[in-house]
């Protein structure tokens, strides 16, 4: 095991998805070495993005803390911080928003786990509706609850916009944050961007921030995926790309941030990835052309992106237990079809290296699942401060796992997990 890693905090990801929390606490400067997903399919993404990282396919229901700690490189160390992102469909202002929905008690296995783990701080995002209606009411027994057993909690929780952090996209998530008495409550993060012509809120300073990028800044640069025929029965070609933004030259690693401490990934920057064509009828591709920017298009109802403004907030769709629908896709700002699943992660802050599952449907579900990395990465840098240790870039570069993660189908992917 490389010794810079023991020098880095230790963070355990419960429902992770993908990975975007995992990838916002890497580049805030933690080692994440244990995450926690149900999902087969998000499982092998994580486990193929994520080598370093022992990723366990179960029911946060059916897991113990000492599990987590026994079936990875945790063992009998101190736990710096749990984070989650707990499923949201229950919660979220766009379904039923049902109080007995099972995946709502999901939370309060999140706080069992928590307690187990015993870790310094704790993180917990979801969406806004959480903390409306009846839903409140499970939020303040959640807090009431941390707090019985010996945890701080942050009562005036935040509500934090992911275009106040450099994505390109209007995403609205409530963060909870928690620590372990002895220890001083992080602050929320101040704004990094904002949108132009918008106010800073009055809880933060005033001060001249940069406006977000766009979504021509995001994608402009991406190959246009009609000119490769490969893309109709793979998701990667070696493309030309065109001129780079700053934002586009960071996601593509040709740029890095200053405060970025992820492990480097090695990977070919020729090679355009998750880019599987969609083929449109010729009757829908004109009206994608004459749908305005900005607006639905009348019949699909989707969402035409505007070159100059920021990505509605990208929906993930049902899972296959919940009849496996897909949410709407929006159109490209000029090609007349729906973007990629590249083209999405972008506008959700994953960098290039980051791949997802082969097929459109999983890859957009688990860009829609997930937390933008920059915006996890914002809360994170402020765990990172109260906790008064220096954030570390590791030396050496990490690599891909086994590919063949990313093209197993549910079944493939479930006997997978079973086996280990």
């Amino acid at each position: 095991m490389p010794s810079n890693r023991k020098k880095r905090p230790i963070a355990v990801d419960l429902f992770a998805g993908a990975g975007g929390m995992t990838l916002g606490f890497e580049q805030a400067g933690f080692d994440v070495l244990a995450s926690v997903e149900i999902d087969p399919i998000h499982c092998a993404t994580h486990q193929f993005n994520f080598p370093m990282c022992s990723i366990l396919c179960k029911d946060v229901a059916e897991l113990r803390g000492s599990e987590i700690r026994k079936k990875s490189a945790i063992g009998r160390r101190e736990i710096d911080v749990v984070i989650s992102g707990s499923p949201c469909q229950g919660f979220s202002m766009m379904g039923k928003r049902d109080v007995d929905d099972p995946r709502n008690s999901l939370i309060f296995h999140f706080q069992r786990l928590v307690l187990e783990l015993k870790p310094k701080f704790f993180v917990m995002e979801n969406v806004p509706g959480i903390a409306s209606g009846k839903h409140k009411e499970l939020l303040n027994i959640l807090i009431s609850s941390f707090m019985e057993a010996g945890y701080q909690v942050e009562e005036k929780y935040q509500v934090l916009n992911a275009v106040h952090y450099g994505v390109p996209q209007a995403r609205k998530r409530v963060f909870l944050i928690g620590c372990k008495e002895g220890y001083e409550l992080p602050k929320y993060p101040q704004p990094t961007t904002l949108l132009p012509k918008t106010k800073v809120p009055k809880r933060y300073i005033k001060v001249n921030l940069p406006a977000v990028p766009t979504v021509w800044d995001a994608i402009g640069d991406l190959p246009e995926v009609e000119k490769y025929s490969e893309l109709l029965h793979r998701d990667w070609v070696i493309a030309e790309y065109g001129k780079c933004s700053t934002y586009a030259s960071i996601m593509r690693g040709i740029d890095g941030l200053d405060d970025d401490y992820s492990y480097d990934r090695e990977y070919d920057r020729q090679i355009l990835s998750c880019s599987l064509r969609t083929q449109h009828s010729l009757e829908c591709m004109e009206r994608f052309q004459a749908a305005k920017h900005g607006e639905k298009e009348p019949i699909s109802r989707f969402y035409k992106l505007h070159p100059e403004g920021v990505c509605n907030t990208l929906r993930a769709g049902t899972d296959r237990a919940r009849g496996a629908y897909t949410s709407p896709r929006p159109i490209h700002p000029i090609a007349p079809r729906c973007i990629t699943v590249r083209e999405a992660a972008r506008l959700h802050s994953y960098p290039d290296w980051f791949r997802f599952h082969v097929t459109k449907w999983h890859g957009f579900r688990q860009v829609g699942n997930s937390v933008p990395p920059l915006l996890a990465k914002a809360v994170a840098a402020q765990i990172i401060s109260a906790l008064g240790v220096k954030a570390i870039k590791p030396s050496f570069k990490l690599t891909w796992g086994d590919d063949s993660l990313l093209k197993l189908n549910w079944s493939e992917a479930e006997k997978h997990y079973l086996k280990s």
